[in-house]
């Protein structure tokens, strides 16, 4: 019996040496390989930087996706104990960008679009309808001969609207010509001194084109699984202070399985015309004018999932 047990007890043993020898030669041959690999990716890397500074296209887009569905019957702790409600919004952010030697030619789109509904099952007048919220459009497109490496004779055309309401209404047409400044990689700084500002809108109101200074600063850059675009937007009029504004734009893309991720998107603008276009004709405000107007800073956000295309 003794015999038995010792022999038992070497091979545990045994069996333990040999499964912790295999394991150590495992975790050796891992990190060979991923220090291989790591190489290799290095090496990739490299080869890509590369092919991106070669002449041509440069295409790519991403976005966001966010949305949520509920549903109450009888839940009588809240003011509408039966209703339905939703949002469902998304992003994208897409560009084709042609680089050659000589010249360039970059053109973006960005767009962020929302809607929501609280249908109120119990009030059979009320809109059970999704209604749009969030609407943001924009497009440009900016073409430019190289005077040094980081510095370019350009012009510039910019159209922003919102899609679901009031399309053109007011609609934003910037035509100017200036210079641009690429100080960094991914950087496109546009300093346009002549440049009119279009605005489009119907009926009487408050909307008036002029002649002003442009400036766009546009930073999209891809680090890893990482996505992110800033855009800022400026047109300074010469005419009046009143017909300036600014748009303020920020997407950022995590890519966590495949070109699956998270997402945020938020928005800042100042604009004091469709401010007083609000108070008009919107609150009803007869007495509102350019002075007393309140020109609140206007902002949006969007969380939610993310896709790379």
């Amino acid at each position: 019996m003794n015999r038995i047990l010792l022999f038992l007890a070497v091979l545990l043993c045994s069996m333990v040496t040999v499964n912790a020898q295999t394991k150590e030669e495992l975790e050796t041959q891992k990190a060979e390989k991923q220090a291989e690999a790591d190489k290799y990716k290095k090496e990739a890397d490299a080869l890509q930087k590369q092919i991106d500074a070669l002449p041509g296209w440069r295409i790519g887009a991403f976005g966001t996706i966010g949305g949520s569905l509920s549903n109450f019957t009888n839940w009588y702790s809240q003011g509408k104990p039966n209703n339905t409600s939703g949002n469902i919004g998304f992003t994208i952010n897409g560009h084709a960008n042609l680089i050659q030697e000589k010249f360039f030619w970059r053109n973006s789109l960005t767009t962020n679009l929302n809607w929501v509904k609280l249908d109120d099952r119990d009030d059979p007048t009320d809109d059970s309808s999704f209604s749009p919220t969030t609407d943001v459009f924009s497009v440009s497109s900016l073409y430019g001969r190289n005077i040094t490496k980081s510095l370019a004779a350009s012009g510039l055309m910019e159209y922003r609207t919102t899609l679901l309401d009031n399309f053109n209404d007011p609609g934003y047409l910037d035509l100017g010509i200036g210079a641009t400044w690429t100080p960094i990689e991914n950087l496109i700084v546009v300093i346009h001194p002549l440049n009119y500002n279009f605005v489009f809108s119907s009926g009487e109101t408050v909307f008036e084109s002029s002649l002003g200074a442009k400036i766009v600063a546009d930073y999209t850059r891809q680090i890893g699984a990482i996505n992110f675009k800033s855009n800022l937007s400026m047109f300074q009029s010469y005419k009046s202070s009143n017909y300036s504004n600014w748009t303020w734009t920020n997407s950022f893309g995590y890519t966590l399985w495949k070109m699956i991720g998270v997402g945020f998107d938020f928005g800042l603008r100042s604009n004091k015309q469709e401010a007083l276009d609000y108070a008009l004709n919107t609150i009803g405000d007869t007495n509102a004018t350019f002075d007393n107007v309140n020109n609140d800073l206007q902002t949006y956000y969007t969380v939610g999932l993310s896709y790379k295309f």
